[in-house]
């Protein structure tokens, strides 16, 4: 994306990186297409913010800078309030515009008078527009904006239809795994706002994979890295065979993540155990040629403990990959997905799991489509996300037990059997 900002060798600044004095280098700017001055945070201005920021989403992003003059762009610093400027612009964005857009917003510091300075607010073109701003949709006109009509409206419309055909196209799992049945538990963390066009340089690629390999030594798990013609595959190897992972990290170019992991399955003789302890028999199938009986001694059957212990060691290394590159879980879409895991009964040696088996039976994955529904997380709801929180929750949710049940005895399990989790088998 485009920055007024430059380095010493040219290259676009971001966000974060921005000093004070960087802002000289917007004299010789003009406003324009992707750039808007405002002298002041006036209530006027204040008023027309929704707008701007809503007609930069719906095109290319923008930057919105206040505190400098338009017409020959010097310094107006404006007051540091005791209020977050950021928060102030987000709250007018969540009143005036649907859906929010995407932005950042920081309020560079003048070192010379700290109780003043310049809001630099950076808009990302939208993934899913249109953005309407009090019942208009705004696009951007040269340096103004104005609303879109005709062919404009069609294409807006058009990218968000292209955006979520996308995301379904990324939501499929790609690493390899020896046994075409292997019982997979998937995260898919696809990241907003970038294109294909945005390739990055071979560094950058190795800066990413040494924050990867660092999150993994964290966790305390060794990995291997296999390049993929468009990825990398950070794998944790198996003992007995070293080309077949137990669970990996996909990571792409613009860094969207797949997390694939394993179920782990009871043994013969525990499942042998637990079906003579439960009378697993008794349950019964269609008897004809098609669909022939299925034996309780044929059930495959998932630890719950050690499982979601693995499902969220692993998603806890995306957690640290995430703040280790200074990224936002807002810029993901987020899907989770079982995989070759339709029918297989969640155990846990749990009291409480105990009492509701023996009341309203075993809890299992009741469906051969087990993809979720996409959850955008730039849409303000989600500030405190965490893969982990998300993996752990979302694995119960997939196998039976509903998030946010209104029956306290739901919600008394899936608490239950998270903490069981705590000191289970490690990945």
């Amino acid at each position: 994306m485009f920055s007024p900002f430059k380095d010493d060798r040219g290259a676009p600044k971001a966000l974060a990186d921005i000093t004070y004095a960087d802002l000289e280098q917007l004299r010789d700017l003009e406003e324009g297409y992707v750039l808007e001055f405002k002298r002041s945070y006036s209530p006027t201005v204040a008023k027309k913010i929704p707008k701007i920021i809503a007609s930069f989403a719906n095109s290319s992003g923008g930057w919105l800078v206040i505190g400098i003059a338009d017409d020959d762009r010097s310094l107006c610093p404006v007051p540091r309030l005791g209020a977050d400027y950021s928060q102030m612009i987000g709250e007018l964005c969540r009143r005036h515009v649907s859906p929010t857009p995407r932005f950042d917003v920081r309020f560079v510091t003048d070192p010379a008078a700290p109780d003043q300075g310049v809001i630099v607010v950076q808009v990302f073109e939208g993934d899913f527009p249109p953005y309407v701003a009090d019942g208009v949709v705004d696009v951007r006109e040269g340096s103004t904006s104005g609303p879109a009509v005709g062919s404009a409206l069609v294409e807006l419309y058009g990218k968000a239809t292209r955006r979520r055909a996308e995301i379904a196209a990324f939501c499929h799992r790609s690493v390899f795994y020896a046994a075409s049945d292997t019982p997979l538990f998937n995260l898919y963390m696809f990241r907003m706002g970038k294109r294909v066009s945005d390739t990055p340089t071979r560094d950058t690629i190795n800066e990413h994979a040494q924050t990867m390999r660092a999150a993994f030594r964290r966790m305390g798990l060794a990995c291997r890295v296999h390049h993929a013609h468009d990825s990398l595959i950070f794998s944790v190897p198996t003992r007995d065979d070293p080309r077949i992972p137990h669970s990996a990290i996909e990571l792409f170019a613009d860094e969207s993540m797949k997390l694939s992991v394993p179920a782990i399955l009871l043994t013969n003789a525990e499942r042998e155990r637990i079906v003579a302890r439960f009378a697993f028999d008794d349950v019964k199938a269609d008897d004809t040629e098609r669909n022939p009986p299925q034996r309780a001694t044929e059930l495959r059957i998932m630890s719950s403990a050690d499982t979601l212990a693995r499902v969220t060691r692993m998603a806890s290394i995306l957690d640290r990959y995430v703040r280790g590159r200074t990224l936002a879980w807002q810029q993901y879409a987020v899907a989770y997905e079982l995989e070759n895991l339709a029918g297989v009964v969640l155990w846990s040696e749990e009291p409480s799991y105990l009492d509701y088996v023996r009341t309203r039976g075993p809890l299992f994955c009741a469906t051969t489509d087990c993809l979720s529904r996409v959850r955008y997380l730039d849409d303000g709801a989600h500030d405190s996300f965490r893969a982990r929180q998300f993996a752990g929750s979302h694995f119960f949710e997939a196998c039976g037990l509903p998030l946010g049940s209104p029956d306290p005895t739901d919600s008394a399990l899936v608490e239950a059997l998270l903490r069981s989790a705590h000191g289970a088998a490690k990945p």
